[in-house]
C-alpha cells in the first residue's frame, strides 16, 4: 500500500486556506484528508482511524481529490472540481462547446483571459465542473487523463 498520512487539523486548515486563496472556496470538507509522498490528496470517511490497517491488504482508498505542486499550488482533479466547484467564487472559466470538445480530445485550449494570482482555473460548461487547467501564455494547458479523453463528445 502507498504510504498515506492522515492530515491533522492544522494541515487541513492550510489546504483549505489554499483553496480559498486560489478559488474562493470557503466550504468545509466533512472528510478526513490523506496525503502521499507526492503530495496527492485523497478524501476518505472521517472514521478512518477506526480501521486496523495492520490486518488489511489495501491497494487504494478514498477519492483522489487534488495535488499540490512544487510551487504549493493546488490542482483539483475532475472529481475534486465537481465536489467543491459550486463553492468557487474566483478563477472559474466557463468554456463554450467548441473549447470543451477540444479539451476532451486532449488538446490545449487557446483562450484570452485576464488572470491574476494562481494560474490554475476551474473549468465549467453550463452548470457542470469538469476539471482544473493551468493558464499560461494565452493557453489552457490540458491536464485531462488519457482515460477520460474522447474523440466524440456530445455537448
Amino acid at each position: 500500500m502507498k504510504e498515506l498520512k492522515i492530515l491533522n487539523s492544522r494541515e487541513v486548515k492550510a489546504i483549505m486556506k489554499k483553496l480559498d486563496e486560489q478559488f474562493g472556496i470557503t466550504c468545509t470538507l466533512d472528510y478526513a484528508l490523506l496525503m502521499d509522498q507526492h503530495k496527492k490528496i485523497w478524501l476518505i470517511h472521517k472514521d478512518v482511524n477506526l480501521i486496523d490497517f495492520e490486518q488489511l491488504r489495501i491497494n487504494s482508498m478514498g477519492l483522489y481529490f487534488a495535488e499540490i505542486n512544487k510551487y504549493e499550488e493546488i490542482r483539483l482533479t475532475i472529481e475534486g472540481s465537481q465536489l467543491v466547484g459550486k463553492f468557487a467564487t474566483k478563477n472559474v472559466v466557463v468554456l463554450e462547446a467548441e473549447n470543451v470538445k477540444k479539451y476532451f480530445k486532449g488538446e490545449d485550449v487557446p483562450i484570452s483571459l485576464d488572470v491574476s494570482g494562481s494560474p490554475f482555473l476551474l473549468l465549467k460548461f453550463g452548470s457542470d465542473f469538469f476539471g482544473c487547467a493551468k493558464y499560461k501564455d494565452g493557453v489552457l494547458l490540458n491536464y485531462l487523463p488519457k482515460v477520460h479523453r474522447t474523440q466524440e463528445l456530445i455537448v
